[in-house]
């Protein structure tokens, strides 16, 4: 127990430290005080994750047309916001995409940059919306490890960078981030609107490839940055290359399973292999039995495929015609069992 209070008290002196270095300008502004509404958010957000899925078990799923096109609409617009605002003011600043120290001054336009970024944070907490209409939906496949480690930690971890590092560098990921949800959130609001649309949305494994460049692209100037030198917090630059690492790892594995995964079983279902499968098992993709099942079914096979019902004597030669000219690997019969055939119907 003692180790333990030990512990709590470094990380209070560490926290108390942290504050001695963080950015004055914001820290009267709403959930920047403390670090406890934040994590008590989260916290709610995975209790919410685990206990939804549940709550909905009985429940028919809700049908959400109308709200999911106004969230979708909302959020596309509340991210064009601040990326627009992000560039704009980034460029009258002449702000360096390869390292931008903070500048933690009053100046009317490095605050706009430190509100542009707080709405992005705040953007975050919003997007929590996304996980909540996956379980009234009860789409609960698509509430997967990235889904939920995304959505928490990007929360959690730009209260730090807010906290901390409200400009400099900081406003570059924001702003790739908001233009690239600006697609993403436009894409959700088009699918929204029913079937109609989805002949229209042959992009959207293209969101991941702009996201994984995106990924990619902060990770290598956070690198650079760091082998470079440069006058922004170093230990943030550390965290951003981690950060970006797993989601380039994540989200690398989404788009395989998702896309190119899927793409190998659509080849090989064009090519006839899925069929072959299919036939030697009998039965073919969701359970619907195949054509070679179906003509054998009821004992002779004939030459045009078509099965055959005939007398129990019949059809136990039947059977015995059928057995041998699958072995010979077809559903054809022999010169040998149509002359056996023609002399039992002769006999009959």
């Amino acid at each position: 127990m003692e180790v333990v209070q030990e512990k709590m008290h470094r990380l209070k002196d560490l926290y108390d430290w942290g504050l001695t270095i963080a950015d004055d300008r914001v820290k009267g502004w709403p959930l920047m005080s403390s670090p406890l509404p934040t994590l008590g958010i989260t916290a709610a957000y995975l209790i919410m994750v685990k206990l939804g899925p549940r709550l909905m078990a009985q429940r028919p799923p809700f049908q959400l047309k109308i709200p999911l096109i106004v969230y979708n609409l909302a959020i596309m617009l509340l991210n064009l916001y601040i990326g627009v605002e992000l560039a704009i003011v980034s460029v009258r600043l002449q702000y360096s995409w390869f390292c931008q120290p903070v500048d933690y001054s009053t100046n009317p336009d490095e605050m706009r940059i430190a509100a542009a970024l707080w709405w992005y944070y705040v953007s975050k907490l919003v997007e929590f919306m996304d996980t909540l209409f996956f379980i009234l939906r009860k789409k609960t496949n698509q509430l997967t490890f990235l889904h939920i480690y995304h959505h928490s930690t990007m929360f959690c971890l730009w209260w730090i960078g807010i906290k901390w590092v409200a400009g400099g560098s900081s406003f570059l990921a924001a702003m790739m981030n908001s233009f690239v949800h600006v697609v993403m959130y436009a894409y959700y609001g088009l699918s929204a609107l029913g079937p109609s649309m989805q002949k229209y949305l042959w992009w959207k494994k293209h969101i991941t490839c702009i996201q994984l460049i995106q990924f990619t692209s902060a990770g290598v100037l956070g690198a650079r940055a760091i082998v470079v030198g440069c006058d922004f917090p170093l230990w943030m630059q550390y965290a951003l290359v981690v950060y970006m690492s797993s989601f380039i790892v994540l989200f690398g594995q989404f788009y395989v399973q998702a896309y190119r995964l899927k793409q190998k079983k659509l080849k090989g279902s064009k090519n006839g292999t899925a069929g072959q499968h299919g036939g030697s098992n009998g039965i073919a993709h969701n359970g619907v039995p195949s054509a070679r099942q179906q003509h054998q079914a009821n004992g002779v096979v004939r030459q045009d495929g078509q099965a055959h019902k005939e007398g129990s004597g019949r059809r136990s030669g039947g059977n015995s015609g059928g057995q041998r000219g699958g072995q010979r690997g077809g559903n054809a019969r022999t010169r040998a069992q149509l002359r056996r055939e023609g002399r039992a119907r002769h006999d009959s």
